[in-house]
């Protein structure tokens, strides 16, 4: 069934984005990450224009993630306080990404220059957790118990704040950073940044993961929602045809995704993650590589 697309001024079947929704609803639910990193090259593939898919899933991800937050408040495996500090770095990374987009707008390249983004970000921290995740499954096999690192160099920061959920005493500065970080790539990127987030709670502020999956949720709903206003009001790029379908397939997987989630062990979370992250990353990277030709043709024409 083809529906038109006011915004994006193309016909799409709908069976497909409430499809690509749920896809992407699943993964909320189960990873604690937006989804945007995978849904955004998705939808340039299928022919919807990159400052529509950028703006148009931003908008999404508020749904998807609201959902899967749902079934994490039932849990009581969202760490409110920790979400809150990550929220407040991630509003101000938000508003500095606004500023670096029209930048890198104003300078040209704007698209290849979101497209390496991703390809750096999602091929470093795939293949750390990759490597990382393998170690935890085979100590796991092996009967050896991973020994948590209780203090590193954050410990050592000040501000220091109890974050009762997570089971931590640190300072607010790395979890602030952590949050602008996000915030920065959700807006130049039109992701929820849970790919950088999650990892970085895990193994950077040392949360324990069940809990790093709301909290990441619970973050991502209002930078990607603050995200979306922008673009809304500055570009007018948010497709509210392709943003109800996406939002109707989201909401459904994200309970779906929530479920699965929690009958699955830490490691094999991580790693399945990790090779999602990967796909995507060789998917683009490949993109990257073919299409010269095309780029070169359109400078040319930009010149006459």
């Amino acid at each position: 069934m083809q529906v038109y697309l006011p915004i994006a001024e193309v016909s799409v079947n709908a069976f497909l984005l409430l499809g690509l929704g749920g896809l992407v609803g699943v993964l909320s639910g189960m990873f604690g990450v937006g989804g945007g990193f995978l849904m955004t090259p998705l939808l340039f593939f299928i022919g919807i224009p990159p400052a529509v898919a950028v703006a148009t899933e931003a908008n999404q991800i508020v749904a998807s993630s609201f959902s899967g937050v749902l079934a994490h408040f039932k849990r009581r495996t969202v760490d409110l306080r920790m979400g809150t500090v990550l929220l407040i770095g991630g509003l101000v990374g938000a508003a500095l990404g606004v500023v670096v987009f029209n930048y890198l707008k104003s300078v040209g390249q704007v698209d290849l220059l979101v497209k390496l983004c991703y390809v750096v970000f999602l091929g470093v921290i795939g293949g750390l957790m990759f490597v990382e995740s393998l170690n935890a499954i085979r100590k796991t096999n092996a009967g050896v118990v991973p020994k948590r690192k209780k203090h590193n160099w954050i410990h050592g920061l000040p501000f220091k704040m109890r974050f009762r959920t997570s089971g931590l005493y640190i300072s607010v500065i790395p979890p602030l950073m952590v949050g602008v970080c996000v915030g920065i790539l959700a807006a130049i990127m039109g992701v929820g940044g849970g790919f950088i987030m999650v990892p970085a709670m895990i193994y950077l502020l040392g949360m324990p993961t069940k809990v790093v999956v709301g909290t990441s949720l619970f973050q991502i709903i209002f930078v990607t929602a603050f995200t979306t206003l922008l673009h809304a009001t500055t570009n007018f790029t948010v497709d509210i045809v392709l943003a109800v379908l996406l939002l109707v397939g989201g909401v459904i997987g994200a309970q779906f995704g929530a479920v699965i989630g929690a009958k699955l062990k830490a490691e094999q979370l991580r790693i399945l993650l990790a090779l999602m992250v990967i796909g995507v990353c060789a998917k683009l990277a490949l993109d990257l590589l073919l299409m010269p030709g095309e780029l070169y043709s359109l400078g040319a024409a930009g010149g006459h």
